[in-house]
């Protein structure tokens, strides 16, 4: 079974929250960077990915969807138009590796779904993606649980720390300079990022700046 990797992503201006510690050109290759790490698990896993970009934007050997609508908008546009299972996965997860999406794939249930931090949604598998509605923001982890339940679908909710770790937050810089593998820590680490210890608890701080 091949199955599409669906991949929300904005290339322009990102990740807002971190511009105290970054300017916009960095936050947009980190952004990319992530995004990286996610296609290559994803490939890991075998899966093909379809990148949802909000500007039109190339990505070496992976098709790309532009729409400019917001999330829930366009996913719900683009969902009934795919044929087969679909894996919707968001593009800052940059401990994603393969084994965990391929626990996602083989779930006997009809989805199976990681919730991120905070009662978001940072996965989802969906065997039958045209039935499905999107509904992100504002709890959507609890809403696409209301959703699949309406429509009879069974649900199989992973417990996956690599996937719940979605970074938005200077803070969650730890975890990527703590557990990640691949391009986002090394872009990290190439910025003067590095771990330190605080009061007790381990913090990042980055050369020649304080965070």
């Amino acid at each position: 079974m091949t199955v599409r990797a669906l991949i929300p992503f904005k290339p322009v201006n990102p990740k807002s929250r971190l511009s105290g510690v970054m300017n916009r050109e960095e936050r947009e290759a980190f952004a990319r960077a992530m995004l990286d790490d996610v296609v290559a698990a994803i490939r890991g896993a075998g899966c093909t990915p379809l990148i949802l970009s909000t500007v039109p934007f190339r990505y070496p050997g992976a098709e790309t969807l532009v729409n400019a609508g917001g999330l829930n908008e366009s996913l719900n546009e683009i969902l009934p138009g795919l044929p087969g299972a679909t894996l919707i996965i968001m593009s800052d997860l940059p401990l994603a590796i393969p084994e965990t999406i391929t626990r996602m794939l083989t779930t006997g249930a009809n989805i199976s779904v990681v919730p991120g931090r905070g009662g978001g949604t940072n996965a989802i598998f969906l065997k039958n993606p045209a039935r499905f509605r999107a509904d992100y923001y504002g709890g959507s982890f609890l809403k696409h649980l209301t959703v699949a339940e309406e429509f009879g679908a069974t649900v199989e909710v992973i417990d996956s720390f690599r996937l719940s770790t979605d970074v938005d937050e200077v803070e969650d810089l730890v975890e990527v300079l703590i557990h990640g593998r691949g391009k986002s820590r090394e872009y990290l680490a190439s910025l003067g990022f590095a771990l330190v210890a605080e009061n007790g608890r381990v913090k990042v701080e980055r050369a020649g700046m304080r965070g």
